[in-house]
C-alpha cells in the first residue's frame, strides 16, 4: 500500500514541507493529500480530508502506512528512516547521526520566536522587516548551528549530503529569504544549496500556484 501524507497549504505549512521533502528527495513513493485546516481564515476549499479524521492532534503533517498513523514531522522522518534504512535519511556515521538528530530535535522543539514573528510565506518578500530580540537570538542560533555542522562535515549540506536535518531546517531557509535575513559565507552557500534542490523548487512552484491565502500570515 502506498504511503499517504496529509499536508496543509504549501505556501504556509512549514511542518508539512519537512517529511514531504524527505519522501521526495529519497524517492519514496507516496500520495500527498490536502487537509482541511480548522481555521476560518484558511481558504483551502480543494481539501478532501479533515485533519481530525487522520489524527486527534488536529495538526499536519500526518503519515498513513496501512493501518499505522504517524503524526509530527520528526516522528514521521524517524519512521521513514527505520522503514527505509538504506535510503540515507540520516548520516551513516553514528556520531554524525546523533548530531543530526540532536539539531533536528532542537529545531522541532525550539525557535518559537522565529516561528511566531516570521511565519513561513514562500510567495512574499519583505525588506527591512522588524525583528525582535528573541527572534534575532533564534536567527543567530540557527546560523551558529549551521556553521558548527559545516565545520565538522565540510558541507555543502549540514552533514555533507542532504539528510533529515536539512529537511527540518528548509523552512528556516525559506523564512530567511522571505524576511531578507542577511547571510554570509557558508551560511549563504547553504541557503542557496537548499533553495536549488529540485524538490524544493517543486514545492515552491506548487505553493506559488495555490489560490488559498491566510490573512494572519500576510503582513
Amino acid at each position: 500500500m502506498t504511503l499517504q501524507l496529509l499536508i496543509a497549504n504549501k505556501n504556509y505549512s512549514s511542518w508539512s514541507v519537512r517529511p514531504w521533502l524527505v519522501l521526495r528527495h529519497f524517492g519514496i513513493p507516496f500520495e500527498a493529500r490536502l487537509g482541511r485546516l480548522l481555521l476560518a481564515a484558511v481558504q483551502n476549499d480543494d481539501a478532501t480530508e479533515t485533519i481530525t479524521d487522520w489524527s486527534a492532534a488536529g495538526r499536519v503533517p500526518v503519515l498513513r502506512d496501512g493501518d499505522l498513523t504517524v503524526w509530527e514531522s520528526l516522528a514521521i522522518i524517524e519512521y521513514l528512516a527505520d522503514t527505509y534504512p538504506g535510503a540515507g535519511i540520516w548520516p551513516k556515521d553514528p556520531k554524525q547521526r546523533a548530531r543530526a538528530r540532536a539539531v533536528s530535535a532542537e529545531m522541532h522543539a525550539g525557535f518559537g520566536a522565529l516561528r511566531s514573528e516570521m511565519p513561513m510565506n514562500t510567495r512574499r518578500r519583505y525588506e527591512r522587516f522588524p525583528v525582535g530580540d528573541a527572534c534575532m537570538a533564534d536567527i543567530e542560533r540557527s546560523k551558529a548551528l549551521w556553521t558548527d555542522c559545516f565545520d565538522r562535515s565540510g558541507g555543502p549540506f549540514l552533514f555533507g549530503a542532504f539528510c533529515g536535518a536539512d529537511a527540518m531546517f528548509a523552512p528556516v531557509v525559506s523564512r530567511f529569504r522571505t524576511y531578507a535575513v542577511p547571510l554570509e559565507g557558508r551560511c549563504a552557500e547553504y541557503a542557496d544549496a537548499v533553495w536549488a534542490l529540485p524538490t524544493v523548487k517543486e514545492w515552491l512552484e506548487e505553493a506559488a500556484a495555490e489560490p488559498g491565502r491566510i490573512p494572519m500570515y500576510e503582513f
